[in-house]
């Protein structure tokens, strides 16, 4: 029983890497869109790459786009660091009981 916890508990010590590796690749990009926003509110021309060409782009328009790119990698990040706590909730339970049968092993 008490082996299996462990396997659980080394699965959830996956997950939450992976979950924190994502979350760390959205936070950067939301940094990089923040930026971006930033430098269009201090050029004159802006350009949009689209595929392997750049096309001249008003900057309301990039913004706009930017913007709703924004709130999407937003709510990706809530939901990333909504799974990394709960993960790690599970995570502290799980070793409690672990902690807790090995007590009741040894006592025994």
């Amino acid at each position: 029983m008490t082996s299996n916890k462990v396997n659980q508990l080394q699965m959830l010590r996956q997950s939450l890497e992976s979950v924190v590796m994502q979350k760390q690749q959205i936070e950067s990009s939301l940094i990089e869109i923040d930026s971006a926003i930033s430098q269009l509110s201090s050029s004159n021309k802006s350009f949009k790459i689209i595929g392997k060409i750049m096309i001249e782009s008003s900057n309301d328009d990039l913004k706009k786009e930017l913007e709703e790119k924004k709130e999407v990698i937003q709510i990706r990040l809530k939901n990333f660091t909504s799974q990394e706590e709960k993960i790690k909730k599970d995570m502290e339970e799980l070793q409690k009981e672990v902690v807790a049968q090995l007590k009741n092993d040894s006592s025994k």
